[in-house]
């Protein structure tokens, strides 16, 4: 059964199985139109798909490196040749503009490609063992091994790509997998789960389950044969989910409020305002690390606001599906009301609205606030939305300390040709990863990605993601001549 958009009851991928059952209704977030119905899994459904995975173990984790290479190759192949239907299915139901959405099937093809190249390159040590008398010809070897059946769980934002960052790993290390993709999107994970099993991997060893919350929850906390559990998502949730998934491994991808520093050095301020209008509004602002602090020195702080406001006003905001549009919709009505009440409460306190926050249905203008004070939520908590604070600073030291003020510590980014300021934003700034001369919304797949603080714990990309996904075995010899 093909899955694409359209009014027709879509189906639970369990193995090769294609289950009927109670349906999910997934609704476009540009008109709340009907983008078709997806069977919702069952707590018995699950368990079924959990002893596929640990019967599917010993399968996939006796596949030869050359062959988890190739199937991850083919997927990559697969993606390519239907790129256009995958970008369709993001636009449909995420509601991500096309052109971003394509640039998202490009990602998930290098994603696939890189977990190719690491499972060729998944290997290990040999350690030698005769460094005190008595140990004559013993010597060790150090082995990477799959921890077992992955329960990954992923957000809306990217359909696509985050669901490609927790299969492409899985498979390169071996492990079976359960996917549990966000209920606003399933139907990309759905395709993707069918282009997998056309590749050779095990037919047990993948399952796409559209849970609910709860009984995902349930999933993490009572079913012991998961070995892993991959989660991206809010911090809330993602905290919660670890400390119910008692001794299992817990890799969290979370939220973040990204800043920006823009010092008076930076020799191109049209070019840094043009980076940051795309990075804070692309996709309506709805990715972790998307700009939504921003913190310029006083003496350009004022060039800098009105050549940003500039570069926002350029930016097309509507219909998803048409090419020249950059923001789109809020995934959800009610996601659109907080991020809309969230601006009207910072300017009932005090801020003030310089451009953009006006609503129509899902869609909010790019909002560009500024005279915001710590405790407001535009401020402190992650928007996830179009909007974006600017504030001035006087001394580097003090732009720091404000990147510092948050519960958050993801990314962030830097523009600056001062040595000295680079190498003391990157000791001193808590944060995953800093990006000098671009916005914090820059990220290449293979590199590690995660945060510190309520953004996370552990790191993505690829061969991080493996690295978490496996497990060291000591094999020691001795008495062998």
């Amino acid at each position: 059964m093909k899955m694409r958009p359209g009014t027709q009851t879509g189906f639970l991928l369990c193995g090769k199985e294609w289950i009927e059952g109670e349906a999910l209704e997934v609704r476009s977030p540009w008109d709340q139109g009907l983008v078709g119905r997806v069977t919702l899994a069952t707590r018995a459904d699950a368990r079924q798909a959990v002893s596929h995975a640990v019967a599917s173990l010993r399968r996939t984790r006796a596949l030869p490196r050359w062959k988890r290479r190739e199937i991850l190759e083919d997927v990559a192949a697969a993606l390519i040749e239907q790129k256009e239907r995958f970008a369709q299915l993001i636009v449909a139901e995420a509601g991500k503009p096309v052109r971003l959405a394509r640039v998202e099937v490009d990602r998930a093809v290098l994603t696939f490609k890189t977990a190719a190249e690491e499972a060729a390159r998944l290997g290990g040590e040999s350690i030698p063992l005769d460094l005190t008398e008595g140990n004559e010809g013993r010597w060790g070897l150090v082995q990477r091994f799959p921890v077992g059946p992955v329960l990954a769980i992923t957000g809306f934002n990217f359909p696509l790509n985050l669901v490609a960052h927790k299969l492409a790993p899985a498979m390169a290390a071996g492990c079976p997998v359960l996917l549990k993709p966000a209920p606003q999107t399933p139907f990309t994970a759905l395709a993707l789960g069918e282009v997998i099993l056309k590749t050779g991997w095990p037919d047990e060893a993948l399952a796409v389950l559209p849970l609910s919350n709860a009984d995902t929850a349930w999933l993490a906390e009572k079913e012991d044969r998961i070995k892993l559990v991959s989660f991206t998502g809010s911090a809330r949730v993602g905290w919660e989910l670890k400390a119910r998934s008692g001794r299992k491994r817990v890799l969290l991808e979370l939220g973040g409020n990204a800043a920006l520093i823009v010092h008076s050095d930076w020799p191109d301020l049209d070019d840094a305002a043009h980076r940051t209008a795309h990075a804070a509004f692309g996709y309506a602002g709805q990715s972790c690390i998307s700009v939504q602090r921003v913190f310029v020195e006083e003496s350009i702080f004022q060039p800098f606001l009105w050549k940003l406001v500039e570069h926002t006003a350029a930016l097309v905001t509507g219909n998803p599906a048409d090419d020249a549009t950059d923001v789109g919709p809020i995934i959800r009505p009610a996601d659109a009301d907080r991020v809309e009440t969230w601006v009207r409460e910072a300017v009932e306190a005090g801020a003030r609205l310089v451009a953009g926050g006006e609503r129509r249905n899902s869609v909010l203008t790019p909002a560009i606030l500024t005279g915001t004070q710590p405790g407001m939520k535009v401020r402190d908590e992650e928007v996830f939305g179009p909007v974006v604070v600017v504030e001035p600073y006087t001394d580097f030291e003090e732009a720091l300390a404000e990147v510092n003020h948050s519960r958050y510590g993801l990314q962030a980014g830097l523009l600056t040709r001062d040595a000295g300021r680079i190498l003391t934003a990157y000791r001193e700034l808590e944060i995953g990863a800093l990006i000098v001369g671009d916005t914090p919304a820059w990220r290449l797949d293979p590199m590690p990605y995660g945060g510190v603080k309520d953004s996370g714990l552990g790191r993505e990309g690829i061969r991080s993601a493996i690295d978490e996904m496996t497990e060291p075995r000591m094999l020691v010899m001795s008495g062998i001549r």
